[in-house]
């Protein structure tokens, strides 16, 4: 299996840091750890490079202050497991007033989509099960984004970034928030769903690089985030639909994510006005995996 097209990017941006600095401490809680031990027991690497296993929250570093933090938290919809919140928190009590950030910037955008036949096989499926109405279980599965590849050909719409995150200053309330949004269409066309990624600036490598997850650039293990409208509508060129995009950390699991979208759009015969529920759960990015 290849690695994920970050694994190059931060293992690029980890050299930059390596070649800087004279000692490097590694934190991870998870089995990883033990491995990397081992590697750098391997490569005589124990006077530059130290492995620490555990959570952030939960240790002492052996030194008071770092020059540099780089950490791949990003998740699915950039905010999904929560990761931030450690990196902050690492930020506040760790880093040096002139130190640096990787990535130090994140942005989040959106656009809408056409995707007739992605949408009829995965929830029309419902209406008729063995000549059975199961149009109860469609309304869930509505309320559930996907995680998937959106074909650039699929995109009817310009792109709008709703958030604009930077790294130096955020706050963990920060990461709740209801932005507003404006979608101009670039073509006449039918809206099933909008559809969401991130980017991530790592502006202060010696060569900067930004990290796309966006369905115009290279395929990332991050994917797109799809948000299925109960009622698609007829978009004309030219016209704009608007709305607001609210989302905070689910109360039924703290890697959860709650969204709540709305969407306005009025021309001629056409009038769309409604508001929308959504739930980014483990189980859906399982399932997206799976179709």
């Amino acid at each position: 299996r290849r690695p994920p097209r970050s694994t190059p990017l931060y293992s690029s941006a980890a050299s930059d840091v390596y070649k800087r600095q004279k000692h490097v401490d590694c934190i991870d809680n998870a089995e990883i750890a033990d491995f990397a031990k081992e590697i750098i027991k391997e490569n005589k690497l124990q006077d530059r490079v130290t492995i620490i296993k555990g959570k952030m929250e939960e240790l002492t570093l052996p030194v008071d202050k770092v020059d540099i933090i780089i950490s791949e938290w990003m998740g699915y919809f950039l905010l999904f497991e929560s990761m931030l919140d450690t990196v902050i928190y690492a930020r506040d009590k760790y880093l040096k007033p002139d130190g640096i950030m990787l990535p130090d910037r994140v942005t989040m955008c959106m656009a809408a989509i056409e995707d007739a036949k992605y949408k009829q096989d995965k929830f029309g499926f419902w209406d008729k099960v063995y000549d059975i109405d199961m149009g109860c279980i469609k309304k869930i599965a509505l309320s559930e984004p996907l995680v998937d590849l959106v074909e650039k050909k699929l995109v009817n719409s310009h792109i709008c970034t709703f958030l604009d995150l930077n790294l130096y200053t955020v706050k963990v309330e920060n990461l709740c928030f209801a932005n507003k949004y404006e979608l101009k269409f670039r073509r006449n066309d039918t809206v099933h769903a909008v559809t969401c990624w991130f980017d991530a600036y790592f502006s202060k490598l010696s060569h900067p690089i930004v990290l796309s997850t966006s369905p115009f650039s290279k395929t990332t293990h991050w994917r797109q985030t799809v948000f299925y409208l109960d009622k698609p509508f007829k978009a004309t060129m030219g016209q704009k639909l608007t709305g607001s995009i609210a989302v905070k950390k689910a109360t039924s699991h703290f890697r959860d994510v709650d969204i709540k979208i709305s969407y306005h759009y009025k021309h001629e015969e056409v009038d769309v006005n409604f508001t929308q529920m959504y739930k980014l759960r483990q189980v859906t990015i399982f399932h997206s995996f799976q179709t």
